[in-house]
Parts: C-alpha cells; sequence; structure tokens
C-alpha cells in the first residue's frame, strides 16, 4: 500500500472514494481539459470508476497507470482541501516510469504542481529504484513544460502529429529525466554565489560554455549559446555599420555557469545593447544574473556609456519582471508574429 508522502505544503496520498466529487469537477473545468487525454463532458461514472480502480490498486503496478490524490496540508499534516492529482505508469518491470498531473484551475499559479511532481519523482528513485522516470506533453502546454524543467526534466524529443485524440491528432513534446540528471538536480547549488565574475572565453572553455542551456521553454526569450558564437563570428550590420559584440563568460565561485553578449559602442551605435544573458538551468535563481546585470553596467560606465539598451519577449515565463525591478525603462513596443518585443534602456 502507498504510504502519504508529505511536502511543506501538501500531502501525497492514495485515493479514497470520497475523492470522486472532486475528481468530476476538475476533469470538467474546460481550461484544465483543454491539453489533455480527455473529452468534455466528463461522466460522472467515469470518476467514479477511475477512483475504484486507483483504490483497488493501492499503489502503482507494473504496466498500468495509477493515481494519487493531493491534497492541501492541514495544521496537524492531515489532508486538507484536495488540489489535483498525480498519475504514475510503471514499466519494463518497475524500472522506468511515465508520470502525469492534473490541478484544479482555482489552485493554479501556486507552484503546487511542481512541489507535488518533484515529491512523486524522489519517491520513484528513492522507494521504487527506477532507472527513469518521462513526460510527455502538447507544444503549446507551455506552464506544463515549465513544471517538468523546475522538477529537474530535460527535453529529450518533438514527436509530430504522433499523439491522436478521437479524430485530432497534434505534436508532442517528451520530457525525461535519468538518475543521474535528477542526482545533479538535487544536488545543484542553492546559495547566492560568493563571487561572480565576467570572464574571456579561451580555446579551453569554449566547449564547456557551449554545454550551458536554460531549460527550452526559456529558449524562446534566449538563444543557445551556440547562437552567440555565429554572432560574433559574423556580426550583424544594423543601419549601415557592423555592431562589435563583447562576449563573455560568467564564473560563479569558480565554476561557468552562463554567458553574456553585449554590443560595444561605437561611433554609429554610440548605446551598448545587452544582447544576451544565459544562466545555466542548474544555475539559475541563485541570483547570479542580478549580479551579472550589475557588472554588465559597471563594463557599461567604464565604456563611457550614459545608457543601457536590452529587449525582451512577453510571454509565460519571460525575463520583463527582472528587468523592470532593476530599472529598465520600456520605450517601445513591436508586435512580432509569436508576440510583442518590449525595447527598454536604463540609464547608467
Amino acid at each position: 500500500m502507498f504510504a502519504p508522502v508529505t511536502t511543506g505544503r501538501l500531502v501525497l496520498r492514495a485515493p479514497e472514494a470520497g475523492d470522486v466529487d472532486a475528481l468530476h469537477q476538475r476533469r470538467n473545468d474546460p481550461e484544465v481539459a483543454r491539453w489533455q487525454n480527455w473529452t468534455l463532458p466528463w461522466p460522472r461514472a467515469a470518476a467514479e470508476e477511475l477512483v475504484a480502480d486507483a483504490v483497488a490498486m493501492g499503489g502503482p503496478l507494473d504496466g498500468q497507470w495509477w493515481m494519487l490524490t493531493v491534497a492541501e496540508r492541514g495544521s496537524d499534516e492531515r489532508a486538507g482541501e484536495i488540489v489535483g492529482d498525480l498519475a504514475v505508469h510503471l514499466s519494463n518491470g518497475g524500472r522506468t516510469a511515465e508520470v502525469g498531473y492534473t490541478f484544479a484551475s482555482s489552485h493554479w499559479g501556486r507552484g503546487y504542481a511542481a512541489e507535488a511532481l518533484e515529491a512523486l519523482v524522489t519517491w520513484l528513485f528513492e522507494h521504487q529504484s527506477v532507472s527513469r522516470v518521462a513526460g510527455t506533453l502538447h507544444p503549446a502546454n507551455r506552464p506544463s513544460a515549465m513544471v517538468l524543467e523546475r522538477t529537474g526534466f530535460v527535453l529529450e524529443g518533438h514527436t509530430r502529429l504522433s499523439y491522436w485524440l478521437g479524430d485530432d491528432n497534434s505534436d508532442d513534446l517528451i520530457y525525461g529525466l535519468t538518475r543521474a540528471d535528477w542526482e545533479a538536480w538535487r544536488d545543484r547549488p542553492r546559495h547566492r554565489p560568493a563571487e561572480v565574475r565576467l570572464v574571456e572565453i579561451t580555446p579551453d572553455t569554449a566547449g564547456i560554455v557551449a554545454e550551458l542551456r536554460t531549460h527550452a521553454s526559456q529558449e524562446r526569450f534566449v538563444s543557445p549559446v551556440a547562437r552567440s558564437y555565429g554572432d560574433v563570428l559574423f556580426p550583424l550590420v544594423e543601419d549601415g555599420a557592423p555592431v562589435v559584440p563583447w562576449l563573455r563568460a560568467i564564473e560563479a565561485d569558480g565554476e561557468l555557469v552562463g554567458m553574456v553578449l553585449l554590443s560595444e559602442p561605437t561611433a554609429h551605435h554610440p548605446r551598448p545593447y545587452l544582447w544576451r544573458l544565459l544562466i545555466d538551468r542548474l544555475h539559475q535563481r541563485r541570483g547570479v544574473a542580478d549580479r551579472v546585470l550589475q557588472l554588465v553596467e559597471g563594463q557599461c560606465r567604464a565604456w563611457g556609456a550614459a545608457e543601457l539598451e536590452l529587449s525582451w519577449h512577453r510571454g509565460r515565463g519571460t525575463p520583463e519582471p527582472f528587468y523592470l525591478a532593476r530599472g529598465l525603462v520600456p520605450f517601445n513596443v513591436d508586435t512580432v508574429p509569436d508576440g510583442e518585443v518590449v525595447e527598454a534602456r536604463k540609464r547608467l
């Protein structure tokens, strides 16, 4: 039998007969069902059958899907209001697993899905001894991708027109997490670094820097390092004159953790432009970017510049809140095919 797993705010427990109402209501929410594998209206009889089957199983079994209920913790650590469910499918004799998650829209935006999924993944690696956990999703479901990424999953593939629901089909994204991936994510540094430096990229470090990665969902906002290498090798020509790229690696406590690309001020382009700021996925949320922006501003002052310009895409996961909180002032918004691009400026 599955013993309850608790997190700071949640309880993951085996389903009970009394969970039917919450499950039925949750699955009939159009926002919840939008990217899922059921159609509306979802009958109550299906909820009763799903809960009954899960209760009878008592825990995950090889070759079958099993559902856990996720509820808020009460003050006495007893389960409170139901907020969602997790699903797990063991295969290959229990050595691999696929996971899924569904949360009530009234509880979105609180980080519950990532918190619950992280607890389930830890349980699978520590108590089921799986070698790999996977999850799939619709390419347009960016919030779901961010849940997987915040739990350490890595995008492994994009299959085309491979997923069918009734007579409709779509592409599918495949995320995976091996035991080595999970251990690296679990053990990643969380503290603010004591020292952050911008250092030249040398032949010895170019390959290391090239391997640094954001989360896949962030690539809409910041291109991979290889793209920056190409921009340095073949500088853009704007208003009849080439820009002068200034590329540096980001070093935190002696470890290479990212990359920054600026355009130097010239007679044709007197205002430096922050072209790209990339922090590796294992080193985000440590305060590194904040320190890098300070160093960038210092470099611009050393060049004699009075202002710094940059731009960002709007959308889920945009760096806009980060830049606005640090004094960047938008002065132009352009509509582009995939959304909006904001141009901003800061006086130094």
